[in-house]
């Protein structure tokens, strides 16, 4: 179900697909941050597991014939306090270098894996 992403990089996602392309949208499942292996990449640490997720995120856009300019919204997911927060957007700010789209930075109280402090969704349209 989402051989063309694992053969990019990503983990194996048992019982779900990564992305799926609808006309010119592409629908994700939130970009964890997960390491090739599926182990979570820095636990705890969110401004590492943002760029994890944004690396991931970039993957899945390229598997489909996307590009980060086709990014049309985020929600940034994360676990922990306002620094936590502050910090993995950091890492989104930087990634987009001074261009981020339209964005929700979020504080919730846990994801899906033990570890996990960061997740991210995106809306991608072709422009």
């Amino acid at each position: 179900m989402n051989e063309a992403e694992i053969a990019s990089g990503l983990p194996v996602t048992p019982h779900y697909q990564y992305a799926q392309r609808v006309g010119r949208q592409l629908f994700l499942a939130g970009q964890v941050p997960q390491a090739a292996d599926g182990s979570i990449v820095a636990p705890g640490e969110p401004r590492a597991q943002a760029s994890q997720c944004l690396a991931n995120l970039s993957k899945v856009l390229a598997v489909h014939g996307f590009t980060t300019p086709d990014i049309r919204r985020l929600v940034v997911y994360v676990v922990g306090e306002q620094t936590d927060l502050s910090a993995a957007w950091g890492a989104v700010a930087e990634h987009f270098g001074g261009q981020t789209p339209p964005a929700t930075l979020l504080g919730v109280a846990r994801l899906g894996y033990p570890g996990q402090v960061v997740e991210i969704d995106a809306t991608v349209v072709k422009g």
